[in-house]
């Protein structure tokens, strides 16, 4: 069997990677903080830490005795060796990101914590639009500039398919303020997330759909200040490794009260 094309191109993903500017990761410090934010809602305590992030500075002392992997296909995370897994901002360019959570799962002992952080699929929702909207207008034909992100019910059944107990998924909203759709670029370069894609266009760009693509983006969606915003869709997903100890959902009819005694109310049946 023909082995299917990589949705990312990993020698192009590790070259910009490499030339990132770290005082330009906000959304990297972002994901580290909300996963820092979890741990403190969560009553237990942590001994056996994997990581995998792109930038291992980020997490450098955050979690002590932490063992920091670099985000590749197959992680460098041995079977059943801890007790919190963190997947830090890179499930938007795995090109089997249920491979990825099956693979931090089976690196959790038993209930053992899960916790990934990924970019959704309002991410750069604008930049997106103007893109494409500009190289059709200019050449007739689309080529993949923004690697896809999936959406928060997505990412969340991707958990259960993964084999973990007690999924839970949800969103967190970021609008940022640029000056331009070409500051916004920048950013993107100075962040390692450009276009890493193997499908994407070898070739430069057009100029004049740059352009287009800028003025749309400062017609349709500009700040109050006169410059753009832009959204970034950070998902947080948390799961747990399966074990007898959790709580498990009761049988439907099993309950053994009424949800209106509870509330001092009377039952109405509805007319079928």
């Amino acid at each position: 069997m023909t082995r299917p094309t990589p949705l990312t191109d990993l020698c192009a993903l590790a070259r910009h990677r490499a030339r990132a500017d770290m005082s330009a990761l906000f959304l990297q410090e972002a994901a580290r903080d909300e996963v820092q934010d979890r741990l403190m809602m969560v009553n237990k305590s942590f001994s056996s830490v994997g990581i995998v992030a792109a930038f291992p500075q980020l997490w450098q002392r955050q979690l002590e005795n932490a063992h920091i992997v670099a985000e590749q296909e197959m992680l460098d995370l041995s079977p059943v060796a801890h007790d919190l897994v963190v997947h830090s901002l890179g499930l938007h360019w795995a090109s089997d990101p249920v491979g990825q959570l099956i693979q931090c799962r089976r690196a959790l002992k038993a209930d053992g914590l899960l916790l990934a952080v990924a970019l959704g699929g309002q991410t750069l929702h604008e930049l997106r639009a103007c893109l494409a909207e500009a190289e059709v207008s200019e050449t007739g034909g689309l080529s993949p500039r923004v690697a896809p992100m999936a959406e928060v019910r997505d990412l969340g059944a991707l958990l259960q398919r993964a084999g973990l107990a007690l999924p839970v998924a949800d969103t967190v909203p970021l609008r940022v303020r640029y000056d331009s759709m070409w500051h916004l670029m920048r950013d993107l370069r100075a962040m390692g997330e450009t276009n890493a894609l193997s499908a994407r266009n070898r070739t430069t760009t057009r100029p004049r759909i740059m352009k287009r693509a800028a003025d749309i983006y400062a017609a349709n969606y500009a700040s109050e200040d006169g410059g753009i915003l832009a959204t970034f869709e950070l998902i947080v997903l948390t799961g747990w490794a399966p074990d007898a100890s959790q709580q498990k959902p009761l049988r439907p009819g099993s309950a053994q009260a009424r949800l209106a005694d509870a509330l001092k109310t009377d039952e109405t049946s509805l007319p079928d």
